[in-house]
């Protein structure tokens, strides 16, 4: 007899999930006490350890910040930033009370795609046209995404649009300062990031992890990397972040990383990858849902380039970090190309092996 998978109809529960303008908050508000099979996970979850990552005082000199900035970006690939002057405590209270206002207000913002610079849904993890099941198709989580540079920000509800608006006035400075840091620590110098790709923000993620009734058989995203230069993401205390270890004794283990009250926290993404020749790591990480009774609530935002796909606006690992002992391991690429790759390749080394040099 074939197995319960087999006979599940993915295209048709999926057809069906987007047609309702659903998405897996709502699916919790009705009460549902088992998880559709959208939703159900196949990986195996071994127990982790934690995962002790630098935290920099933006306090201290930056002789005391940019070693463990360098550090960091060489290894796990993220690192906590304390003393940084934003008020992430009220963003993140701002992103919970959007996800949790009456479903006939949030509706309004439902969208796969960005309208007017904004979307509202349970995004999949991949393409609707591209899946043959079994899952998960579908992540537990909703979220709200915004781009940046297209988004009119009046349109966001009463309920959490000031807070979310002095966060990016905020967080775009803090940007600024994490490129200058990152920079420092590549050794070219505090500007040459800034210089070569012009850092902005570019899209606002704001997350909601609703409590699940069967917490282990879902996650909140599977296995990723960012793509972007870097992302300075804000959340609450409930946890679910996970990194996989690279080298060592421990590769390829899963460690948690829990919240720092107060701290934001930095990870590099592809384009930083790739940008530095392989120096900084851009590095997997999930979320699980830890609880079957207390939604996370995270605000992450991902600073890119500002440049278009033309050929004048060319990335590439920089100059300075091209010699003979190391020579570029990627080529020249564009934004355009680069988003091109991973909406083709998916997360990760399959996607940013698109642009590797053959050495010999």
């Amino acid at each position: 007899m074939a197995g319960a998978a087999e006979l599940y109809d993915y295209a048709a529960a999926l057809a069906e999930f987007d047609a309702s303008r659903t998405t897996v908050r709502s699916l919790v508000e009705s009460g549902i006490a088992s998880v559709p099979p959208l939703f159900i996970s196949t990986t195996n979850y071994p127990p982790t350890d934690i995962l002790a990552i630098p935290t920099v005082d933006l306090s201290l000199p930056l002789s005391s910040s940019v070693p463990l900035v360098g550090a960091a970006a060489r290894t796990c690939g993220f690192f906590h930033v304390t003393n940084h002057g934003i008020d992430a405590g009220a963003a993140v209270s701002a992103v919970r009370a959007f996800h949790e206002l009456p479903p006939a207000i949030r509706s309004a913002f439902y969208s796969i795609a960005a309208v007017e610079g904004m979307s509202y849904s349970t995004v999949p993890y991949m393409d609707r046209n591209s899946f043959d099941g079994p899952g998960p198709i579908l992540p537990w989580r909703v979220s709200l995404r915004v781009l940046l540079q297209a988004a009119d920000l009046g349109r966001l509800p009463a309920e959490c649009r000031d807070a979310l608006v002095e966060y990016l006035r905020c967080i775009e400075e803090l940007g600024k300062k994490m490129a200058r840091l990152l920079s420092e620590a590549l050794g070219v110098g505090a500007e040459r990031l800034e210089t070569a790709t012009q850092v902005e923000g570019w899209l606002m993620a704001c997350n909601y992890y609703p409590p699940c009734p069967e917490p282990a058989r879902v996650e909140g995203a599977v296995e990723h990397t960012d793509p972007s230069l870097f992302t300075v993401l804000a959340q609450d205390d409930i946890g679910g972040l996970q990194v996989r270890i690279n080298g060592g004794d421990n590769d390829g283990q899963w460690v948690d990383v829990p919240p720092v009250p107060g701290a934001l926290l930095v990870n590099v993404g592809d384009v930083l990858k790739l940008v530095s020749n392989n120096e900084y790591h851009s590095v997997g990480h999930r979320v699980m849902i830890k609880s079957s009774q207390d939604a996370r609530a995270s605000l992450a935002v991902f600073f890119n380039p500002a440049m278009s796909g033309g050929d004048s606006n060319l990335l590439g690992p920089l100059q300075e970090l091209i010699t003979t002992e190391k020579p570029a391991m990627y080529r020249s690429f564009t934004m355009t190309e680069f988003m091109d790759s991973r909406r083709k390749f998916g997360h990760g080394k399959l996607s940013t092996d698109q642009f590797r040099v053959a050495l010999e």
